[in-house]
């Protein structure tokens, strides 16, 4: 056994050999098998549990049943039909392909075992060949050779299962009952992952929790926020609470590289990819959609990367990511994806396809879900050389009708934006001129919850421009576009309020390629990223004035905070200098900074939508001056604080100068009598009392004795 040393007892000894631990490429590092150096792993107790076992030694065979009994004769025409069947989904090992026969009869036990060259192939031919028909009285059925152990240990009896008593867990939203209403945030720095409160009053970010390799690759917080994701080799993991942070539930994945949270935080979503055997076949993929309290596996998706890549690119090897897109509301009823010339809705108490059958739609690009109701928008380009128009559709889920459609014409390219209650729907559309030399764009304004849904065509003042960036205000009927083709671009804001969209203001020529708006609407961030290194204006639409402009150099990220009172703007390991993050309030005023070496993530904690009504909210507003009185006094008690610790900061500072008056006015007392033998006798150390006078000394400075001789 390896001497063991402490994290601390490394660190100690890395800065007595001059090593920035910080440079160490930790995954580079490698045990020695069956060593572990003392440093027990999170996920070392996946292999405690049965059903989380992986790898047994034998997950590249199968194990086919239900074959025909036949005797000698027919022996190698059975054999030759099972090769044909299994050699077509992968490569079979020489001699992997064994077939057991009755001694006493010599005919075959209706059985074979099959043995790939990889797990993933194995699991394929398990996948396409379960329930396989080879005639009427013989359905395959297919199992991994790993799962016969576990078969075998299921008792002959059945027995009722163990009743444990009820212990209740954590409040796991008991951080939002937080006294002073702040909001939590993690990051990830270096090896450390880091849970925070933002304590705006006291300006400064107070620790929660913090762990170093807590994940592998990213952490990713749940919807609702009540759910703090990390992902590792074996597979997923969920922690929650306030501070603890205890492990929840582990999601058995291995190699995952992507995960996804349904809205309601009912499902997670995994992802892997692997590498084929022949090097002309794609990547495998894996996908797996766990219920996230449980830990069971609902269903799982199998196949290759082309079967998963339409819809754009993204994820790894050309995977569309997300591959599944959540609809339905926060219910989390329905998820879909798009394959080729069909849209798969699945319905959730049954993970299966609604009506057992996807919808078909010929050459469909895009689709998005409105964010509160079952019903989401297709996209199908011009099809015959535009004899098809081009058409965006809107469906209802589960009935599958098509509520609205709209043909377009001439169209380049086209993307869907809804706003955040689903109220509205902006379909941003490129058109080629007549020349077919550019493009110029348009929107369609879809108003979903009016009457047979309108569509309002809308155009900029000059709609040669170029659009670069388009957001509607959240829980608002108002949408800010960024727009032109010199360096610095206009900005303009409209209202759709009223039945038609109003124009509000335009801001001329501003560093801006990015549009924040706060979660509450109201105020948003104008912001200059990548070219024009952090640029930030933050504006109030309700008054059309700039609060604030500041500057984050070099800032890679933006993200409000979900009440809407804070930013935060950070620079990741994307640049090399200037790493950390700075925390803003509202109306652009800097409160805090932190810089952070090796920075990879900045989070905030999600919070779950509030249970007022709007009323309730508008009623809250209009009183606000009431409500505010009780955080007015804290505010003031805060203040106050902060003052008395200016205050004992200041006083510990003149009571340390004060001090040191004493200790030297003390060394100057004892060092009195030697400095007056100094001035030969003289006893003032008053420079003022002496009076300076020229005295001209003589001063002998050689005798020579020269005997001169007479002439």
């Amino acid at each position: 056994m390896a001497e063991v040393m402490s994290m601390e007892d490394i660190r100690v000894e890395a800065a007595r050999l001059n090593i920035d631990l910080s440079g160490v490429d930790w995954n580079s590092i490698k045990l020695p098998p069956g060593e572990d150096c003392g440093i027990k792993s999170d996920d070392d107790d996946l292999n405690e549990e049965d059903s989380l076992e992986f790898d047994a030694g034998f997950g590249n065979i199968i194990v086919v049943d239900n074959l025909p009994v036949v005797p000698k004769e027919k022996f190698e025409k059975l054999e030759g039909v099972v090769r044909k069947i299994y050699s077509q989904i992968g490569v079979i090992k020489e001699n992997g392909l064994w077939m057991p026969v009755e001694e006493d009869t010599g005919k075959t036990r209706g059985y074979c075992f099959i043995e790939y060259n990889t797990p993933q192939e194995a699991e394929l031919a398990k996948e396409k060949t379960h329930g396989y028909k080879l005639d009427r009285a013989h359905i395959f059925a297919v199992n991994m050779f790993d799962e016969i152990d576990k078969f075998m240990r299921v008792p002959d009896e059945w027995a009722p299962p163990e009743i444990r008593p009820y212990t209740p867990g954590e409040n796991l939203q008991r951080w939002l009952t937080d006294e002073k209403g702040r909001d939590q945030f993690v990051i990830r720095a270096g090896s450390d992952t880091e849970v925070l409160w933002n304590d705006a009053r006291q300006v400064k970010a107070d620790p929660v929790y913090k762990r170093p390799f807590w994940t592998e690759s990213f952490v990713q917080w749940s919807p609702l926020g009540t759910y703090l994701a990390t992902v590792h080799r074996q597979g997923a993991a969920v922690w929650g609470g306030a501070a603890t942070f205890n492990r929840l539930m582990r999601y058995a994945h291995p190699q995952v590289k992507l995960i996804d949270f349904s809205p309601g935080e009912k499902y997670l979503v995994t992802y892997s990819s692997h590498e084929p055997s022949n090097p002309r076949d794609t990547h495998r993929v894996v996908l797996n959609i766990f219920d996230v309290r449980t830990g069971k596996v609902m269903r799982d998706f199998k196949g290759s990367a082309d079967e998963f890549a339409i819809g754009g690119t993204g994820g790894f090897t050309g995977v569309s990511w997300p591959v599944f897109k959540w609809g339905g509301g926060k219910e989390d009823k329905y998820f879909a994806r798009m394959g080729k010339n069909v849209i798969s809705v699945y319905e959730t108490e049954t993970f299966t396809l609604i009506d057992k059958k996807s919808i078909k739609v010929e050459n469909v690009m895009d689709f998005s879900w409105s964010p509160t109701d079952p019903i989401f928008a297709l996209f199908v380009p011009e099809l015959g050389g535009g004899n098809q128009p081009a058409r965006v559709s809107l469906f209802q889920i589960p009935s599958k009708e098509e509520l609205r459609q709209k043909n377009l014409f001439s169209v380049s390219d086209c993307k869907m934006y809804w706003q955040s209650n689903g109220e509205y729907l902006a379909v941003k559309v490129d058109r080629y001129t007549k020349t077919k030399k550019s493009t110029y764009t348009g929107f369609e304004l879809f108003r979903i919850k009016e009457r047979d849904i309108p569509i309002e065509v809308f155009e900029l003042d000059n709609k040669n421009d170029k659009v670069i960036s388009f957001a509607w205000e959240p829980k608002g009927h108002r949408f800010a576009v960024i727009h032109g083709d010199n360096p610095r671009p206009d900005v303009s804001f409209y209202s759709v309020k009223g039945g038609k969209v109003t124009k509000l203001t335009t801001l001329k020529q501003k560093q801006a390629n990015a549009l924040f708006w706060s979660p509450t609407g109201r105020f948003i961030i104008l912001a200059g990223l990548k070219g024009f290194n952090g640029q930030l204006e933050f504006y109030n639409v309700d008054e059309l004035e700039t609060m604030a402009t500041a500057e984050h150099f070099m800032a890679t990220d933006i993200e409000w905070d979900p009440t809407g009172r804070y930013v935060a703007t950070s620079v990741t390991s994307v640049h090399e200098m200037e790493n950390g993050f700075n925390i803003w309030s509202f109306n652009g005023k800097l409160l805090y900074r932190i810089p952070k070496d090796h920075f990879f993530q900045f989070l905030w904690r999600p919070r779950p939508p509030s249970f007022l009504s709007p009323e309730k909210e508008e009623e809250i507003a209009k009183n606000l001056k009431k409500y505010s009185k009780k955080y007015d006094v804290q505010d003031q008690d805060i203040s106050v604080l902060l003052s008395e610790q200016d205050r004992e900061k200041r006083k510990q500072l003149k009571d340390d100068w004060e001090r040191w008056v004493s200790e030297w006015k003390r060394y100057h007392e004892e060092e009195k009598m030697a400095r007056q033998e100094l001035r030969d006798g003289e006893a003032s150390d008053v420079e003022e009392e002496y009076e300076a006078k020229e005295v001209e000394v003589e001063e002998l400075l050689d005798v020579t004795e020269e005997v001169i001789q007479d002439v």
